[in-house]
């Protein structure tokens, strides 16, 4: 385990004399607490985590819009032509139309459309359904078919209910079965108490007991990780983000979660993890290329087991390519956030743009 650094603890201890972080009161919390579902979901879930969203969540977000001095954080990246783009999908290209207008009226109006192959819910800040992942019985040995009868999804959803076919959408556990996400987040702040102000490395893999120190760090021990909660994870690498992309490095590779991290979350109930890299999953140089090896602790034959662990076991959405740089800077580490895919059925995947409403030590 690589613990916090010295540095790191100091400037921690030297941010007891700024004014405290914004909580949410005990009383609170214990009440949010008592109305928010728990598991076990009705058989045919298929919204998982989910389910959690309702009065309980939207009171304690309540709390942080009511805050004086709370401001708005973009959450998302611009989308453009031009910003990293996933290597697990089609380029995305936006071609403006030609002004259009309509014979006897004075209208004009304007529209763009998108090249073949494009998956827009996959690039870009975006959120995974629960159907994006599946699980095989065995590892795949790379010998054509892919045996996708025998994938099985979250609440062991065989195959045959999902995707039945190539060209079939999911059937169950797409984007739409996603509620509006209205609750509380936590941010924590790895690049600063894991990197000491520098960008955690490619492949470096936050471990549970990092999050638990991380949240001791910030003061929110005592508050923890809510049923329910979005968490963000800021971890630095979003300092390769380039628009336009001209380095190619922010895809290649990036710092993510360890498997037994994802398992913290998971047991937390939280409904959503969002991370300022582009796998969730921690990925060492190389690896996407087969010259590395998945991070430590990573289940056999599963080298995306983050991925894995949240979307066909825990029931917890991703949110990847997070903006989070602002919001770390002001030191809002807890916020209410709003995340709201489209409904675009039978989908894997989806642009989303989420916002968090907080105040923080050093919001301008």
């Amino acid at each position: 385990m690589q613990p916090i650094k010295p540095g790191a603890w100091a400037a921690a201890l030297a941010l007891a004399t700024l004014p405290a972080i914004a909580v949410e009161p005990p009383s609170l919390l214990k009440r949010a607490a008592k109305t928010v579902p728990a598991a076990p979901w009705p058989a045919g879930d298929q919204k998982g985590m989910g389910n959690t969203q309702g009065p309980g969540t939207w009171a304690r977000c309540a709390w942080h819009l009511s805050r004086p001095g709370a401001r708005s954080y973009e959450v998302s990246w611009e989308r453009s032509n031009t910003m990293p783009m996933s290597p697990f999908t089609g380029p995305l290209v936006s071609k403006p139309k030609p002004v259009a207008g309509i014979p006897g009226t004075a209208h004009a109006f304007n529209g763009e459309t998108l090249n073949a192959g494009a998956e827009p819910g996959q690039q870009g800040t975006q959120i995974d359904a629960l159907g994006h992942f599946g699980v095989l019985r065995q590892p795949w040995d790379g010998k054509p078919p892919l045996p996708v009868g025998e994938v099985m999804y979250y609440g062991r959803t065989p195959a045959s209910e999902v995707k039945p076919t190539d060209e079939s959408p999911l059937l169950k556990l797409g984007i739409e079965q996603i509620p509006p996400l209205v609750t509380s987040a936590v941010l924590l702040d790895a690049k600063r108490h894991l990197g000491d102000g520098k960008a955690l490395p490619a492949g470096y893999a936050i471990t549970a007991a990092q999050v638990r120190q991380m949240l001791k760090a910030q003061g929110l021990d005592k508050r923890g990780i809510q049923p329910g909660d979005v968490v963000y994870i800021y971890t630095g690498w979003s300092d390769f983000y380039q628009d336009p992309d001209v380095d190619k490095k922010y895809y290649a590779s990036g710092p993510g979660l360890n498997y037994d991290a994802a398992r913290l979350l998971g047991d937390a109930r939280v409904v959503a993890v969002g991370l300022d890299a582009p796998f969730i999953d921690s990925v060492a140089d190389g690896m996407l290329m087969g010259k590395a090896g998945p991070a430590p602790g990573s289940l056999p034959g599963l080298p995306f087991s983050v991925h894995h662990h949240l979307l066909t076991q825990a029931g917890v959405h991703h949110i990847e390519n997070a903006r989070l740089h602002e919001m770390a800077r002001d030191e809002v580490y807890t916020s209410c956030t709003m995340i709201l895919p489209a409904l675009e059925k039978g989908a894997a995947g989806a642009a989303v743009r989420p916002v968090a409403i907080g105040t923080g030590r050093k919001t301008r």
